[in-house]
């Protein structure tokens, strides 16, 4: 169905190899996960098996490619940005699918994805949706077209815990159909009862095969060795318990949030002492970013008061306190260079934490690359670094491990240590247990446009922390724990 011979492939601007002589095939059926470390070309051969006219423009290539006329379905690392403008509708009439299908089968789909069964005929902005939201979205398209192979490019990277459910539960309906999958990941833990082979790659050729069972037999030093995320999420324990906060820096009270006239969250209140590092979790589109945004003075239509040490904060005063790294990072790379981002807009910097930072999240070999060659996990990296060097106090990341692979998650992990224990007040927008057991000492939960819970990490709240990521025992003892559209 798929055959790939000696594929080589080469970065036409640093002739840096991605790919060295790589065969690899895809019989009618195979669930194959391809791993490795972040930027080492995985999404690059995603979309060049889809359309190599999708890296004509940076790459070059040899070796052949063999689809034998199979139709294929791609679902992209990042959402279109030429749809993000355009409302639902106009980008479901791309789908060359969408009007072969009758208004039972598309309600159908939604249902099948959990969304509201009319949501392909809105003209809500696709921009407006959140990252979750985009993915469905795009997957919704592939039910659609019904391609012979699924090509998906890190499925899971802005979903959150349940979506990720969801998402395993797809891909063991299309496992159940004999539907062929290819999907690069970072995140093993959802694929280990769907995966039937995952192809380990380091330094563009194939370093190992392996199926499930026998990559749960490695120990967990060795796949830590080999760059792995966690294959169970039950294992993961949260490193550190909340001490008794000093004196809050920041406090919210009574905020209330609208977009479009509609009211997201309302009669917040809350406190955060120096130090403190505050996950913010809750199903996509319960209004996590806008609160991100909102603390960093970025959206306006609300009410209540900040006050930060005491002193109330303007809208503008805030944007001068804050730092916010953005869950589409695109936003905030500006400069020709990593090198030059990395100080980027900053007064003065301090050419010695410019260095410490650079080191410490693995930057060095890839300072003089341009920020849109490098991998999504690479731009998160370079994104987090202006944060530290930019040495402001209050700090917001929004999903900041998406394309991250386990050396890199660490780093950043890291990074947030040395803000934390400078004082500086953190809130991470996440769905990634993983992180957040390295991170963070307390959870914020947001539901029904409420913050429901508070929960600082102490033993008494544990299992309360499992349940809001939905990491549970039972899942763990069965293996749970660019350019146009996605059809040809």
């Amino acid at each position: 169905m798929l055959q790939i011979k000696n594929l080589s492939i080469t970065h036409k601007k640093d002739l840096r190899p991605l790919l060295d002589h790589f065969t690899f095939s895809l019989n009618s059926g195979d669930k194959a996960v391809i791993i490795s470390e972040e930027g080492n070309g995985k999404s690059t051969l995603l979309k060049l098996i889809y359309d190599s006219r999708l890296v004509d423009s940076y790459v070059e290539y040899t070796g052949e490619i063999l689809t034998q006329g199979t139709l294929m379905g791609y679902l992209p690392q990042e959402f279109p940005p030429e749809y993000k403008e355009q409302t639902i509708y106009t980008y479901c009439t791309s789908i060359p699918a969408f009007s072969d299908r009758n208004p039972g089968e598309l309600a159908a789909i939604a249902a099948r994805l959990r969304l509201p069964k009319d949501i392909f005929y809105s003209d809500q902005l696709c921009g407006t949706l959140s990252g979750g939201e985009k993915v469905k979205l795009q997957i919704a398209g592939l039910q659609m077209c019904q391609p012979d192979i699924y090509l998906l490019d890190e499925p899971s990277s802005n979903l959150d815990m349940a979506a990720i459910r969801e998402l395993k539960e797809h891909l063991s309906l299309l496992k159940k159909q004999g539907k062929t999958i290819l999907i690069a990941e970072h995140r093993l833990y959802y694929l280990m009862d769907v995966a039937d082979r995952i192809v380990y790659l380091e330094q563009g050729t194939i370093a190992g095969v392996y199926t499930p069972a026998q990559l749960r037999r490695l120990s967990r030093d060795e796949r830590s060795a080999m760059g792995l995320r966690a294959i169970d999420l039950w294992e993961e324990q949260p490193e550190g318990v909340s001490s008794r906060p000093a004196a809050p820096l920041l406090e919210i009270r009574d905020l209330s949030l609208r977009y479009k006239k509609r009211t997201i969250l309302e009669h917040i209140r809350l406190s955060a002492s120096p130090g403190e590092v505050i996950a913010v979790v809750g199903q996509n589109g319960a209004g996590k970013t806008t609160f991100a945004r909102t603390v960093c003075g970025l959206h306006k239509d609300g009410s209540g008061n900040f006050l930060w040490n005491g002193v109330p904060k303007s809208q503008k005063q805030r944007q001068k306190l804050s730092y916010m790294v953005m869950q589409d990072v695109n936003y905030e790379l500006f400069a020709e260079s990593v090198e030059a981002e990395c100080s980027f807009g900053i007064k003065k910097p301090d050419r010695e934490l410019v260095g410490r930072t650079i080191d410490g999240l693995g930057l060095t070999g890839i300072l003089k690359r341009h920020p849109n060659t490098l991998s999504g996990g690479q731009k998160q990296r370079v994104a987090v670094a202006v944060s530290m060097i930019c040495k402001k106090d209050l700090l917001v990341f929004d999903e900041p491990t998406s394309g991250l692979d386990f050396d890199s998650m660490t780093q950043v992990a890291a990074l947030i240590k040395k803000l934390s224990d400078a004082g500086k007040v953190i809130f991470i927008v996440t769905h990634d247990y993983e992180f957040v057991c390295r991170t963070c000492s307390r959870v914020l939960h947001f539901d029904e446009g409420k913050m429901m819970e508070d929960l600082t990490m102490e033993p008494g709240n544990l299992v309360r922390w499992k349940e809001l990521f939905h990491v549970s025992e039972e899942f763990s003892q069965t293996g749970y724990a660019e350019k146009g559209f996605s059809c040809d």
